[in-house]
């Protein structure tokens, strides 16, 4: 038994370390808290979201953008949820700032920062991914290189704060030193006894990328301020929702 136990010690610092070659700290791989994301911390290689580092979300078009918004800001409420503060860093602004408190987030927590260059957006972000004092970071640009994409990761190993990039339409998706790569797509909600009017903010997310973690899709709705789970039907996977001759490169 003894040397049972001391080869699965093995094991695990084993993975540590290639974790930690990786750009995974220990602070990054063992968050102290939960973000209610529910299966899908599950595809993470700690189990839980990755925190201390940049996540990349794709957004072909305006639909699409504004269901990562609404997905991004259920983020924010988790890493917010202690009082802290966050950056909302673009060039292209579509967030109406007040409808965040239907996810939790009081909107005087949140700076937002409007710029006119994409080169603006990619700098204020390095500089505000810096300041430790911060809970996360929010940049919506189009495009960034892997060098760009480094220099934030670099920043964010330091401060430890949480950096969410949101990319509108961009020409390519290339690799970058970001952590993961989202889409969110908005789906129909889900009614209550068929009753008629609006439901609750409803997703099919899709997790295409995560470093070191099992991609996956899951459909989550947010309601009662949390992230809940359902059911995906075979109509709402990615084939179906854009056929083969229709999918985005």
């Amino acid at each position: 038994m003894k040397a049972l136990g001391n080869k699965d010690e093995a094991i695990r610092q084993l993975r540590e370390k290639i974790m930690e070659m990786e750009g995974f700290t220990q602070s990054m791989s063992t968050p102290s808290t939960s973000l209610g994301l529910g299966p899908i911390e599950s595809a993470f290689p700690s189990g839980r979201f990755t925190l201390g580092t940049v996540h990349e979300f794709i957004s072909p078009n305006p639909n699409d953008a504004a269901a990562t918004n609404g997905f991004i800001s259920g983020i924010l409420a988790s890493l917010m949820c202690k009082g802290g503060f966050c950056l909302w860093i673009s060039n292209r602004r579509s967030l109406f700032p007040p409808g965040l408190k239907r996810f939790g987030v009081e909107p005087d927590r949140v700076i937002f920062i409007d710029l006119k260059r994409e080169k603006d957006v990619l700098w204020a972000m390095e500089q505000g991914l810096k300041c430790s004092t911060l809970s996360a970071v929010v940049g919506e640009l189009q495009e960034i290189s892997f060098t760009e994409s480094q220099r934030l990761q670099l920043a964010v190993e330091q401060s430890k704060v949480t950096g969410l990039l949101h990319r509108h339409n961009p020409r390519s998706q290339h690799a970058l030193a970001c952590t993961t790569r989202w889409r969110i797509f908005s789906l129909s909600s889900e009614l209550e006894d068929k009753m008629p009017g609006v439901g609750f903010p409803t997703w099919k997310v899709e997790l295409l990328k995560v470093r070191n973690g099992r991609p996956g899709e899951w459909k989550l709705e947010w309601k009662n301020g949390r992230f809940n789970q359902l059911p995906l039907r075979k109509e709402q996977t990615k084939e179906a929702l854009f056929p083969r001759r229709q999918q985005y490169a």
